[in-house]
């Protein structure tokens, strides 16, 4: 069966709207699901749906053979989009703390600039750390976006978020420091 060419790269691009949806959902919800604790659910399915299409245009473009440096490019950027607002959308609402989420911010769009910046060289692509760096982002994202605690109680709901945060931030600088590593070894071979 074939696929478009660009189907892939259409995925990635819906990712952006869906980003800024979800932002405006998730600060509509308000905290912990409350006052409107529908739109807090909205918000989190639009999340994991949205992040789970970030393996669904990868799988596509490597099944089909149709890996881009337009996806390479733009895939992160709008990974960064959608887990940057719902990082600050968490800090904004006061269920992560902002520190945490300057020094994840700080790490994703360093990168990210580095990257729009050596494109016309070459087009860096997501090493292995930084995948695995952004699916546990997701999962983390996920959990801390649905409004769970009405299930198992607000307390082991905010300390399972806060390890799920640490977690992250962890694998966050871990994989920058990764991707540093690599660039300086790239550019030492040159």
């Amino acid at each position: 069966m074939a696929i478009p060419r660009q189907l892939p790269n259409a995925i990635t691009i819906a990712r952006i709207p869906l980003a800024v949806v979800f932002f405006v959902l998730l600060l509509l919800g308000g905290t912990y699901g409350l006052p409107e604790q529908g739109l807090r659910w909205a918000a989190g399915i639009l999340f994991i749906f949205a992040i789970s299409t970030d393996w669904v245009d990868g799988y596509l473009a490597r099944k089909y053979d149709i890996v881009s440096d337009f996806g390479k490019l733009w895939d992160p950027i709008a990974d960064k989009l959608l887990t940057g607002a719902g990082f600050i959308g968490l800090a904004i609402l006061g269920e992560v703390e902002w520190w945490i989420v300057a020094i994840i911010l700080v790490r994703e769009w360093g990168i990210t600039i580095h990257r729009l910046m050596v494109a016309s060289e070459h087009v860096v692509a997501a090493a292995w750390m930084g995948k695995i760096k952004t699916a546990v982002q997701g999962v983390a994202l996920g959990w801390a976006l649905l409004p769970l605690h009405v299930f198992i109680g607000l307390g082991p709901w905010t300390i399972i978020t806060a390890v799920l945060m640490i977690i992250v931030l962890v694998l966050t600088v871990a994989s920058g420091i990764d991707y540093i590593v690599a660039q300086l070894r790239g550019s030492r071979k040159k």
